[in-house]
């Protein structure tokens, strides 16, 4: 059994200016709303979910992203309803969010 149902990495990676990078799109702030709405939410600990911030995935021309595991799923976002998808369909109800796969 996995430590943690979900864990979600989200990629804050910052690149020179210019260079495309998920930071440049938001990467940090729509993790820091993440953290925070699991941690409103009471879902953050053992057993439940953790959101992680990432170094580059490797994915940034379909950037923002993150990846969930235990499924490995990959998602892009774009703002504050993107996440609360992702975490309201797949992190709590364990439903894929199709049209933000990637």
């Amino acid at each position: 059994m996995s430590y943690f149902e979900h864990h979600v990495f989200v990629c804050t990676n910052q690149r020179d200016p210019g260079e495309q990078c998920c930071n440049a799109v938001g990467g940090s702030e729509m993790f820091a709303y993440a953290k925070e709405r699991i941690g409103t939410l009471k879902k953050n600990g053992p057993g439940q979910i953790r959101i992680n911030k990432a170094g580059c995935l490797g994915r940034c021309d379909q950037g923002p992203v993150m990846v969930v595991y235990p499924k490995e799923t990959w998602y892009s976002f774009i703002d504050k309803e993107d996440i609360d998808e992702i975490i309201n369909e797949h992190l709590l109800n364990d439903r894929v969010v199709d049209r933000l796969k990637i």
